[in-house]
């Protein structure tokens, strides 16, 4: 039988390979833009297919993991991004480009509903686990702007994709050889841990399908974002992508810290109770950014992230309580598949409210999308709970 931790290892690598594959464009065309003859705003929207791919796919992928097998469908999502990644340093065209990101968003589609399911049946402690999980998702996030940064410098626009590619293919290969086989026996049913009463469970639906559709597109805006962001705004403290690409890196540590945190406060604590203040952060804090620069700015980004990545802990652990292990693929691909359609579109809502009124407009957009995650934290019922230890 495999190891749980060996499982959960490969699983929390995976998070981190597919966040990162999906931020390398939103460091590099920074760069490529002026080597490709093309404006940020014009070539931002051939990401646009790849994120609608990215929840699209989810539906068929976690029908996949339910019927047919989770670990063979995780090899694929190794392999087939890895080699992804690579064609993306081939392209001539922006078509290919778009192409080959399209290739990247199929293939990361993957991941959230049949390795997060993987994570809930493996995991002894569901809040841990999705705790740090989340952490390696979100290092994902801040090392795609850190290496792109560097290798981007360096090495050009193409090594940056090229690189990771091959990395991520000879883990495919070492997650092969190494799970061999899939159990689900010793399935801990994490679900257990939470109930509400039966005629509130439309209040569970209804909360996190809002909270779903506004954080997932603010968070795709941010991490979109971001790095032309810091590169416009920090102009005053350093222009060179490498040190931007450390800032955008340190900034997304303090998200990476508040997962692991929300994570242990959710096997504490009901997720109303977590769910709630965490979603006064957004707001206000998006708000704010639109009118600030250097440190300033820098400061009110951390409370950004860690308000969007919190969020996320908590939408991931309410689907993992409430499933069963037989439907939880294909719950986990409901729940990708509303949220990362959403956030597809916000790449190209960014571009447009960019081209409208800059950052300016477009923070000011997101800030009061988000008044609508504290509508479906105020919406949540109270929990039928059993006491865990801690």
């Amino acid at each position: 039988m495999n190891s749980p931790s060996r499982v959960i290892g490969f699983v929390n690598a995976g998070h981190f390979i597919d966040h990162y594959s999906m931020l390398i464009f939103a460091a590099a065309v920074i760069i490529m833009g002026p080597a490709l003859g093309m404006a940020y705003s014009e070539l931002l929207p051939y990401a646009t297919p790849g994120f609608v791919a990215f929840g699209a796919g989810s539906l068929l992928t976690g029908w996949l993991g339910d019927r047919w097998s989770r670990r063979h469908m995780m090899l694929i999502f190794f392999v087939g991004i890895g080699l992804s990644m690579i064609a993306v340093g081939f392209v001539q065209t922006p078509v290919q480009l778009g192409a080959a990101l399209l290739a990247i968003g199929i293939f990361a589609s993957i991941y959230h509903p049949v390795g997060t399911a993987m994570i809930v049946s493996y995991a002894d402690r569901l809040g841990r686990e999705m705790g740090i999980n989340g952490v390696w998702g979100n290092l994902g996030v801040a090392s795609s702007a850190l290496v792109t940064g560097v290798i981007g410098q360096y090495l050009g626009w193409r090594y940056a994709f090229i690189v990771p590619g091959v990395v991520t293919v000879l883990i495919g290969i070492a997650f092969a050889l190494t799970i061999v086989h899939e159990d689900r026996k010793g399935s801990k049913q994490a679900a257990a841990q939470a109930r509400v009463a039966r005629q509130d469970m439309w209040r569970v639906i209804l909360a996190l399908l809002i909270v779903v559709i506004a954080i997932s597109t603010t968070f795709n805006a941010v991490t979109v974002a971001l790095p032309k962001l810091f590169a416009e705004r920090l102009a005053d403290l350093t222009k060179s992508p490498a040190l931007l690409g450390v800032i955008a890196a340190g900034v997304y540590v303090f998200g990476a810290m508040t997962q692991y945190t929300i994570g242990r406060l959710l096997d504490r604590y009901s997720l109303k109770t977590v769910a709630l203040p965490l979603s006064f952060m957004l707001a206000p804090f998006l708000y704010l950014a639109a009118s600030l620069n250097n440190l300033p700015l820098i400061l009110v980004s951390i409370g950004i992230v860690m308000g969007a990545f919190g969020q996320v802990t908590v939408n991931d652990a309410m689907v993992g309580k409430y499933t069963t292990e037989e439907w939880r693929s294909r719950a986990y691909a409901v729940r990708y598949f509303v949220g990362f359609t959403a956030a597809g579109a916000s790449v190209g809502l960014v571009a447009w409210l960019y081209e409208q009124g800059g950052f300016v407009t477009m923070l000011h957009a997101f800030a009061a999308l988000c008044l609508l995650a504290i509508a479906a934290a105020l919406i949540l019922p109270r929990e039928i709970r059993t006491p865990q230890t801690v």
